[in-house]
């Protein structure tokens, strides 16, 4: 048994442990000795660093100006994109290396969110605008730290992975930009609840954007989790997220002949509920259970053939995956057709569908009346 004074001993050498390694990899990044990979690429020549500090001032001064000349439809002063740069510089490097070792990806846009929503609340626009600052910057650069992971891998040069990544990006918003603006100007009632179910524009992506903005920014955190809501006891959740790593690590060092507790990775665990509400659970809870007892047989007979082709393995079930959607797309989403089965009836659960307010009483002798 451990007692308290050994767990919070254990849980400071814990954050201590975490930070350094997040300054290790951060300095060993410039002094590791180089792989067969890096010895490959010293004969290109490597991007000048003001190739990038440049661009990183020019993008800071355009969004300063942004958010000074047009006060009015962007609505975040400049010292909040200030914060939400710095909130992105601070995160980047620790999601990162949760990438690279999970290839899972955690999202800051519930946190941009909940706390400009707090500093700013009935300022949608505002909230808005900083998780693009906040969050989607951040995700950006882990997804151009990949393509530079992937040029490595493949010997590209990394100034043509640059320009390649400069110019695209240039590319690829103006056409956005373009194609977005012309749309909403040609087309009647766009974006609209009063459009058919079958109708193209109904914009999906963009109701996230508009749900975020009137959950987090309009409405605020604050009369969701704050005093004047219902839902306070989930602030607890951020806690419970920040020291369940360590608590992994206190037990590793408490029990170090328990080789499974290293392996557990509660970022990725925790990360995976994002993909939770537009599945039925009874997919997640198979997915799960797969998932688990697969891993259980490759870590207790780590010498047999699923470990040797693990990441074949893999890859074939993900294209398993594509293919199997382009062929249900072609062969029954086109022909306006559908399979109805035990995994496709809902979550077969009668009492998910029960109202919980009290007095309410369907009549149905299924859900109970509180």
């Amino acid at each position: 048994m451990i007692n308290s004074n050994k767990f919070l001993f254990l849980f400071g050498i814990g954050c201590c442990q975490m930070s350094r390694e997040i300054y290790y990899r951060f300095r060993s990044s410039q002094k590791e000795k180089p792989d067969i990979h890096t010895k490959l690429m010293e004969r290109y020549s490597e991007i000048p660093a003001w190739w990038f500090y440049s661009l990183m001032a020019l993008s800071i001064v355009v969004s300063l100006l942004l958010c000074t000349v047009l006060k009015r439809e962007v609505q975040l002063p400049w010292w909040g994109l200030i914060f939400a740069c710095g909130m992105a510089f601070v995160f980047t490097l620790p999601i990162s290396i949760i990438t690279a070792t999970t290839n899972q990806t955690p999202g800051l846009n519930v946190i941009t969110e909940y706390a400009m929503g707090l500093i700013m609340p009935g300022s949608p626009i505002a909230v808005v605008c900083f998780k693009v600052y906040g969050y989607m910057s951040m995700a950006q650069a882990v997804a151009f730290l990949s393509d530079f992971k992937l040029g490595h891998y493949m010997k590209i040069p990394p100034k043509s992975m640059f320009l390649v990544q400069f110019v695209g990006t240039i590319v690829a918003g103006t056409v956005n930009i373009g194609t977005a603006w012309w749309l909403l100007g040609s087309i009647d009632g766009i974006c609209s609840d009063s459009l058919p179910p079958d109708s193209p524009w109904t914009c999906p992506n963009d109701r996230v954007f508009f749900d975020a903005s009137v959950i987090w920014g309009l409405v605020g955190p604050r009369r969701i989790f704050g005093p004047d809501g219902n839902y306070g006891a989930l602030n607890w959740f951020f806690l419970i997220g920040a020291a369940g790593p360590v608590i992994v690590y206190a037990l590793h060092r408490t029990f170090p002949g328990q080789r499974w507790i290293p392996l557990i990775n509660l970022p990725v665990l925790f990360g995976a509920t994002a993909y939770m509400p537009p599945a039925t659970a009874v997919n997640y809870n198979s997915w799960l259970l797969v998932g688990t007892v697969f891993n259980f047989f490759v870590f207790r007979y780590r010498k047999k053939w699923w470990t040797r082709y693990n990441y074949i393995l893999s890859a074939a079930l993900d294209a398993g995956v594509a293919f199997m959607g382009v062929v249900l797309y072609f062969s029954l989403t086109m022909q306006n057709k559908s399979i109805d089965w035990w995994g496709t009836a809902g979550e077969h659960c009668p009492l998910a569908r029960c109202p919980t307010a009290k007095g309410v009483d369907l009549g149905d002798g299924v859900c109970p009346v509180f």
